[in-house]
């Protein structure tokens, strides 16, 4: 992890104003549709059964139910309840992404560009506005990232110690959320273990005061980035525990697992918005959450990719296959391994049915990828380096002009959307 320069002061000013001018869209008007859109069909049902202690969704953890049933109970069963979770956590979670990238990088520009192209790839905006999973759980991993990142960067035991307790906290609540980021949760274990065999090699590797944090030996990582995140995964489904019927056995843990799984299997019959790996990398299909007359106007919501920010994240992610290989930069080597890991998991995935949103993780590290190269791209001397701004500008102005799609704003007419659908293949 390259030293921070003199220079290169922290955004976290920045950070900040990108996260609260987020927070503030994904916020306004997210009562509209005023009823279930999308799979807000299954998770908000789930959570009101829960809060009556009657199983539903088995085949999910409990984690984002739970936080979701939270907010019914405090403000009542109603849109603003159902949708104030994932939308609060969007907002953690983009907060989180800059951190990652400035304990990552040291890069202040690059920072400030990860949190806006993040912001504004329409993926993690849209899914801020859904009370769905998905977004509960990416947002406790990036927490459960920047945490383990601080940690590294710490200059004393006892604070590195405090962000790898908060990292193995988040990366257990964004299991117990949902699954679909198991990979990237693995990764600061293996990090730890990898940074210390790098320094020991392998016959030392359980030496006393060896890094990667000083202080902290192999087994106390361990414990606090393997262990405590199990604990606290298992945690969160101590409502199932008090079940009235079918109540989870707290021992239970591979029964419950083998159900879970078997459920998600079970899920075979072809859906239209159906799609595959490849086709989430080019940003080539997306989904309809919502495209009819609801309170009172045409309205419609997609689920797509920024298509230049997306699609120029493919080219950085080839500049930083080279930039890891030849130019050691283990910040593009970071965020590389977590994308690759991401999309990894559902190339070899036997689910029957996936969709684009599970591109949701792979999406944002890929910003991280292009924030680097524009980065390196600003830090030239030539004519090229205004093809850094045009690509920060653009992306910024087409999230602009996609807003009244991704946001549910009344349409002056059916039609309309036509306008927004560059390719046929997001009809």
């Amino acid at each position: 992890m390259p030293p921070a320069s003199r220079h290169n002061r922290d955004p976290l000013g920045w950070c900040l104003l990108l996260t609260a001018a987020f927070q503030a869209l994904v916020l306004w008007r997210i009562g509209i549709p005023t009823r279930y859109y999308f799979d807000e069909i299954h998770y908000v049902p789930a959570a009101l059964k829960l809060l009556d202690l009657i199983p539903a969704n088995r085949e999910h953890p409990l984690f984002g139910k739970e936080v979701i049933a939270g907010f019914i109970h405090l403000l009542g069963d109603r849109p603003l309840a159902w949708r104030l979770g994932p939308a609060l956590f969007g907002g953690l979670g983009l907060f989180a992404f800059g951190r990652l990238a400035w304990h990552l990088t040291q890069r202040r520009r690059a920072t400030i560009a990860a949190t806006a192209l993040l912001a504004t790839n329409f993926m993690w905006f849209v899914q801020s506005r859904i009370a769905m999973l998905d977004m509960i759980s990416a947002s406790l991993c990036m927490v459960g990232l920047w945490q383990f990142a601080a940690a590294l960067r710490a200059r004393r035991t006892g604070a590195a110690r405090l962000h790898l307790v908060a990292s193995g906290l988040a990366l257990g609540l964004s299991l117990g959320a949902k699954w679909s980021g198991a990979p990237a949760l693995m990764m600061p274990g293996l990090a730890f273990l990898v940074l210390r065999l790098r320094e020991t090699g392998l016959l030392h590797v359980g030496r006393r005061g060896a890094g990667p944090i000083k202080g902290v030996t192999l087994t106390e990582a361990a414990l606090w980035l393997g262990l405590f995140p199990f604990a606290v995964y298992w945690a969160t489904y101590l409502p199932a525990m008090f079940y009235a019927h079918h109540a989870l056995a707290p021992l239970g843990v591979i029964e419950q697992h083998e159900l879970m799984i078997r459920l998600q299997d079970s899920v075979k019959k072809p859906h239209p918005y159906r799609t595959f790996w490849y086709q989430w990398v080019v940003d080539w299909r997306g989904i309809w959450y919502l495209f009819e007359n609801v309170d009172g106007a045409q309205r419609g919501i997609v689920m797509i990719g920024n298509p230049l920010s997306m699609i120029a994240g493919l080219f950085a992610l080839g500049w930083s296959l080279w930039a890891a290989a030849f130019r050691r930069r283990w910040d593009a080597l970071a965020f590389l391994v977590l994308y690759a890991a991401c999309l990894g998991m559902w190339i070899v995935n036997g689910k029957p049915v996936q969709f684009y949103y599970h591109y949701l993780l792979s999406g944002a590290f890929l910003m991280g990828l292009l924030a680097l190269a524009l980065d390196v791209l600003w830090e030239r001397r030539d004519r090229w380096r205004w093809l850094g701004t045009g690509v920060m500008t653009l992306s910024l102005v087409i999230f602009a002009v996609f807003f009244p799609i991704i946001s549910g704003l009344p349409l002056p007419y059916r039609s309309a959307y036509n306008f927004w659908m560059w390719l046929p293949s997001w009809r």
